[in-house]
């Protein structure tokens, strides 16, 4: 559990059995990590929270005989599931807390956490407007601002979250906003903060693993031109009320004064609440559900090599998983001594090496912890001494004749 900049609480972790009983359900399999969520919301130094949303593809191109439900993602031979995440992010640090809502979309059904689970042929778009109302229900002591990438640059989705009072950060591609009486395109606002000198530093960050300038620059516009709709089968532009949200630019500068990346941000929460250097560190955040994908699927978990057979019971294991690499994000994030004397514990029962100036990766954590996690229940389960056990090894080596 969170308790404070640079400092993490974990409490004693369980290995976690993957449910064979069909009758434990998602919602309850949740119930756990939300309560992480909670915990961790808790011990934050922030008046916010930040809900990350994102989606990826789980490739079982490989597996067509042994999954019975695979949906055809993309072209023909892009076979798998849809998996949808909404992953809470402490804002002060950016430490993973827990993913809250979940939704694998498979060939004939959606398996989610959801109360009220998304339709089959539901847009990833359609999907986000009720995690936003579900989650009063999840009782957090933080408000929740809804992270989302260049996906959610909506104009129809951002007036119905603005009018429903839900808080969010988009990212967006250039549009043309009405800013102090004039009509003018986001990118035309970039260009006049960066020839006024507007631009002010806000703070470090990486690129490629190099510690880079942040900068941020911002101004309130209004979003009032028409959005479009689908209305029975035709896409129609439809006039909405006009919002006024802040639109914050951040670029990311080398030492030369080099712009290596910039964004154009769009948010509704109040400039009195978060300031727009904490806005452009809010959604660098985001990043986070990014390296989370990462570890269930590539580095790490190996989600995409999973036997189960159908996608309820790939999304079950899932969320066991996603509890252990929670625990590795934090541990991850924290400095505390006991920590970083575990974090070598668990690096040296991995056996992994690590490059020069490396002192751990997620990967290598999350492979010791699971040595870690075996180590613990043989110690507990067994009767045999530290000396029994070398006598037991020479004894049985003393018979193996090496060719």
């Amino acid at each position: 559990m969170l308790a404070g900049r640079g400092e993490i609480h974990l409490s004693k972790p369980k290995p976690l059995a993957i449910p064979q009983n069909e009758r434990v359900s998602l919602l309850k399999l949740i119930e756990p990590l939300r309560q992480l969520g909670r915990d961790g919301c808790a011990g934050s130094k922030s008046d916010f929270v930040l809900l990350a949303h994102d989606w990826c593809k789980l490739a079982y191109g490989s597996q067509t005989k042994r999954k019975k439900d695979l949906l055809q993602l993309t072209h023909e031979t892009d076979i798998g599931y849809d998996l949808t995440t909404s992953l809470l992010i402490e804002a002060d640090t950016g430490v993973t807390l827990a993913p809250m809502q979940v939704h694998v979309k498979t060939g004939d059904a959606v398996h989610s956490t959801a109360e009220h689970p998304p339709a089959h042929d539901d847009h990833h778009l359609d999907q986000l407007e009720p995690t936003m109302d579900e989650v009063a229900q999840w009782e957090l002591p933080r408000r929740v601002v809804h992270v989302i990438d260049r996906e959610a640059d909506s104009l129809g989705r951002l007036r119905s979250w603005h009018a429903k009072g839900h808080l969010f950060l988009v990212r967006c591609d250039d549009r043309r906003v009405r800013c102090e009486g004039r009509s003018v395109l986001l990118s035309e606002l970039n260009d006049e903060l960066d020839s006024q000198c507007e631009y002010a530093d806000a703070g470090k960050a990486l690129y490629h693993g190099k510690k880079v300038q942040r900068q941020v620059a911002e101004k309130t516009v209004t979003l009032y031109r028409p959005h479009s709709e689908v209305i029975d089968g035709e896409k129609k532009a439809v006039t909405g009320e006009p919002i006024e949200v802040r639109t914050v630019f951040v670029r990311l500068v080398d030492a030369d004064g080099w712009i290596l990346a910039e964004w154009t941000l769009l948010t509704n929460v109040p400039a009195d609440q978060a300031n727009a250097s904490d806005v452009g560190r809010w959604y660098y955040f985001r990043w986070r559900i990014e390296s989370f994908f990462k570890l269930l699927k590539s580095h790490g978990q190996e989600l995409e090599y999973w036997q189960q057979e159908s996608g309820e019971a790939i999304t079950k294991r899932l969320l066991m998983a996603s509890m252990a690499c929670v625990l590795v994000k934090q541990l991850e994030a924290s400095e505390s001594e006991s920590t970083i004397k575990f974090r070598r514990h668990l690096i040296r029962l991995s056996g992994r090496r690590m490059k020069r100036g490396v002192k751990f990766t997620g990967p290598a954590l999350l492979a010791g912890y699971g040595i870690h996690l075996t180590m613990l229940d043989f110690l507990i389960e067994t009767e045999m001494t530290t000396d029994e056990l070398r006598q037991l090894e020479k004894d049985a080596l003393s018979e193996v004749r090496l060719v």
